[in-house]
């Protein structure tokens, strides 16, 4: 089923296109890929005169979580500062807001839904690093508050293939549109 997105309704919203996060092993898509992807979607909204939002996750002040399995023992030294840096490559501009996280959601404890109701900004498309993890967690949150969500599936990757399918074809279906950044370009009007 085709997409038809609004350029003055509509934001891009790239997760965690980092060095710290992109230089894991993804799956299925490399990190070359989906950055090439997300780069190329962040050119045409801009083109068309939509908002792009790069969300990135300050990787030495994560939120204090009580869990049963962390993802980076506490007691490790923190990680160089590029960890938390965007890679040039993902094509962030001056003009591109820039979103800093300390959790999974792009949302939690951040001003990206304020920012982005102000701007009148009704439906977002995602795209980024981990499919399972911060993408969904981003899309989840999102429509909780009341935005349209659309997943660029070859803008996102995550660390096993399965997961990522199993969040493709499972969970983002319920929660919003599935496309390809080629279909979401070509959608954008």
């Amino acid at each position: 089923m085709a997409v038809a997105l609004d350029s003055k309704t509509t934001a891009l919203v790239l997760i965690d296109l980092q060095h710290g996060i992109l230089g894991m092993p993804l799956q299925p898509h490399s990190a070359d890929a989906i950055v090439k992807a997300s780069s190329r979607m962040a050119a045409a909204f801009r083109e068309k005169h939509a908002k792009v939002v790069y969300v990135r996750v300050d990787m030495n002040n994560l939120l204090p979580l009580i869990v049963d399995r962390s993802h980076r023992d506490p007691s490790a030294p923190p990680l160089p500062a590029i960890a938390s840096e965007l890679v040039p490559a993902a094509g962030f501009q001056e003009s591109d807001l820039l979103i800093t996280k300390r959790h999974w959601s792009a949302f939690g404890q951040t001003e990206l839904e304020d920012t982005l109701k102000k701007l009148g900004v009704t439906t977002i498309v995602l795209g980024g690093v981990a499919t399972n993890f911060g993408v969904e967690s981003t899309a989840r949150h999102a429509v909780a508050v009341g935005f349209h969500v659309v997943i660029a599936e070859d803008a996102c990757t995550t660390l096993e293939a399965e997961a990522h399918t199993f969040a493709m074809e499972k969970i983002f279906p319920m929660i919003g549109r599935v496309s390809t950044s080629q279909e979401i370009i070509d959608a954008l009007a």
